[in-house]
């Protein structure tokens, strides 16, 4: 497969030389592939939010490398700037960095800062709006006067606006109801499937990241201990749930039905493997 981003022996301190030193990461090999659809998952101070801010250089290591398309994005600075727009990162809460008087304006701020033309803005915020499913009576309004959720669409589509090759969400569902939940997935999947872009989705919840990705990376105290499909992830689920990490319910399921001496796949992460697992353990097959 082809590597669009990757980082070698990465390593980053926080206050090194001072009594509050501290590794955040250690010697983190990551790579994402071109197009890929990948979840990072780890519990909260594992490391996951410092690896991703270096992907698109907003830290810099203490050591190691970061390479975008090959090249390390700190060689010279027009090519970290250039990496800035072609990684596109959302925090967390991406709504409180709202702050033009128009929800256009919002969306723009990103394309005009890479110099393009008016005719190509227009089209990229309207796109992008369309994309994280904004109306065009919406785009006049202030951002301010928008629900929590219009907020956070505003805030992600004024990040996909800059096209970009690689796409990072930190935690993009948290706070919202189950409703908004599917409906932010949901764009980020018509965002992916339509630029064929990477697409990095960071989480602590693995039932919204099990349904939603191709591969996952584990962090957690800085190392990456397990990557795979999920279902190979999964298979994992004790050592999962020791790291603080809940496993989806049917992976639970699963597990304690292992430990009873059922001779059954524990990776099984939804309803409808989970079916298909238990119809053949009875000799029906799947349907």
């Amino acid at each position: 497969m082809d590597t669009i981003i990757e980082t070698k022996q990465l390593t980053h301190t926080y206050s090194a030389g001072t009594p509050f030193e501290r590794s955040a990461l250690l010697n983190v090999d990551f790579s994402a592939y071109r197009g890929e659809y990948l979840g990072i998952i780890g519990h909260t101070g594992s490391g996951k939010s410092t690896l991703i801010q270096h992907l698109n250089g907003l830290l810099k290591p203490t050591s190691g490398q970061v390479l975008f398309q090959g090249e390390d994005i700190w060689s010279d600075p027009k090519r970290t700037r250039l990496t800035r727009f072609q990684v596109g990162l959302v925090f967390q809460y991406p709504e409180y960095q709202l702050f033009e008087e128009t929800v256009y304006k919002d969306i723009a701020f990103g394309p005009k800062n890479m110099g393009l033309d008016e005719k190509e803005i227009d089209r990229r915020v309207r796109q992008s709006a369309y994309f994280v499913g904004l109306r065009d009576d919406q785009l006049d309004k202030s951002p301010f006067e928008l629900s929590g959720g219009q907020k956070r669409r505003v805030a992600i589509a004024g990040v996909i606006a800059m096209e970009p090759k690689v796409l990072i969400l930190d935690e993009p569902t948290a706070g919202l109801d189950p409703v908004g939940v599917e409906s932010i997935l949901s764009n980020i999947r018509d965002y992916h499937q339509f630029h064929n872009a990477t697409v990095i989705l960071v989480s602590h919840s693995m039932e919204e990241v099990a349904r939603s990705v191709d591969r996952l990376v584990v962090v957690n105290d800085g190392h990456i201990p397990f990557q795979g499909t999920p279902r190979e992830v999964f298979r994992h689920g004790d050592e999962l749930e020791q790291m603080g990490l809940g496993v989806p319910q049917m992976t639970r399921v699963f597990h304690r039905l292992r430990q009873l001496g059922v001779d059954i796949d524990p990776s099984v992460y939804t309803v409808e493997q989970a079916r298909d697992a238990l119809l053949a353990k009875l000799g029906k097959g799947a349907v």
